[in-house]
């Protein structure tokens, strides 16, 4: 399997059991080995084909730095779930390690290591809720493109008319647009909505070129 590698993350968290563990925040390192299919992501050369590592660092640095776990074991499997939520992952390592440990003996760190899969993830149950989508062509065949891009999200509950109107912003000579508005229900965070979105972009063979500039979709 593929790998996405995040090594030597830093927070100051508050976790042990011991008293002064619960009022004072103590340094620990995160190693994350994330597995996710990266074919497409070589061939296309497109962020919505892989894991943004930037949002999965910042969303891993909040959940500890908010943490007041007593194990170790515990922020692990909570950092595990929180990658997990990121929709192209399958699998995740996640090592934790507490670089200076209450105790006498002379050791340099201790460190807790767990694997998860997609199949084992104690993520919540997906609710689903409204968003809408802004969709625009002018290039190529317009209705087709938009219709398209409609077939391809999912639970489509409600469209607009389509409208026609002239380009904002961008190179002068490009053509007018075809726009419309759809209703979806869907189970995505808005991270994992837009590089849905993005992928249908790239299937439809958008290039972006100049910006604002015309598109097929």
């Amino acid at each position: 399997m593929d790998r996405i590698l995040i090594d030597d993350l830093r927070v100051l968290t508050v976790i042990g059991a011991l008293a002064h563990e619960r009022e004072i925040a103590q340094p620990i390192r995160i190693d994350l080995s994330i597995g996710v299919d990266l074919h497409e992501a070589g061939r296309s050369d497109d962020l919505a084909a892989t894991v943004h590592y930037g949002l999965v660092c910042e969303r891993v640095t909040e959940l500890a730095r908010d943490s007041k776990d007593i194990l170790l074991e515990r922020l692990a499997a909570k950092v595990a779930d929180v990658v997990l939520e990121f929709d192209l992952v399958d699998e995740v390592e996640v090592t934790l390690t507490k670089l200076r440990p209450p105790i006498a003996e002379d050791v340099q760190s201790t460190a807790v290591r767990i694997v998860r899969t997609r199949a084992e993830a104690a993520a919540p149950p997906l609710v689903a809720h409204s968003a809408f989508i802004a969709l625009g062509s002018n290039l190529g065949d317009r209705e087709r493109y938009l219709r398209f891009a409609v077939s391809e999200l999912s639970n489509v509950v409600a469209m607009s008319q389509v409208f026609e109107t002239a380009p904002v912003g961008g190179p002068d000579d490009q053509g007018a647009y075809l726009n419309m508005v759809v209703q979806i229900e869907t189970p995505l965070d808005p991270y994992a909505l837009i590089r849905r979105c993005q992928r249908i972009e790239a299937n439809a063979l958008r290039q972006r070129v100049v910006h604002w500039g015309p598109r097929t979709l």
